[in-house]
């Protein structure tokens, strides 16, 4: 029985230039990746492309990453920058999703309703805090991991969290209780 290699080994046999094992990466990492930015970028095509961007970057900048075990971490890392220099301005983003949402059916699917509200309410955050609540809240990871991807110390991350879901909570009428 052969044991699954872990990210460091799949990094340095990429490096070595080995296509498949790089391939690997992304096959472990890539839906994980996906719901990160799709939850920073309702328009799910672009949060797509985005996430592909971010993969492409990886496999050219695979030399710079100087831990293989912290693959998944820089990769995330690689997708929030790229998120970050893709959203051109907030009033632009607003206004997208606002389009986006009135060409949307008007299901009577209660979750379908529920989506499109939480949807709207993270457009209401920061980016900043967006991107702490879909790590944290939706996304599973620790604090420490989410401080080190968004670049930011972990105070401040911790408080993007604990405001953003202040404010979901508000916006969404309801209680952490």
């Amino acid at each position: 029985m052969s044991q699954t290699p872990t990210d460091a080994a799949l990094v340095a046999a990429a490096r070595s230039g080995s296509d498949a094992a790089f391939g690997r990466l992304v096959d472990r990492h890539q839906q994980d990746l996906r719901r990160f930015v799709r939850r920073l970028c309702p328009v799910s095509s672009e949060a797509d492309d985005i996430a592909q961007e971010a993969l492409l970057s990886a496999w050219s900048r695979l030399r710079t990453l100087r831990d293989g075990a912290r693959f998944k971490t820089w990769l995330f890392s690689i997708a929030w920058n790229t998120v970050r220099s893709t959203s051109r301005s907030a009033v632009r983003r607003r206004d997208r999703d606002t389009r986006w949402q009135s060409e949307q059916d008007e299901a009577s699917d209660p979750q379908h309703e529920r989506h499109i509200a939480l949807q709207q309410a993270l457009s209401e955050l920061s980016e900043e805090q967006r991107a702490a609540v879909a790590l944290c809240l939706a996304g599973g990871w620790s604090h420490a991991e989410a401080a080190q991807i968004l670049s930011m110390p972990l105070g401040t991350l911790k408080s993007h969290v604990t405001r953003g879901r202040a404010r979901l909570e508000a916006i969404l009428g309801v209680s952490h209780d």
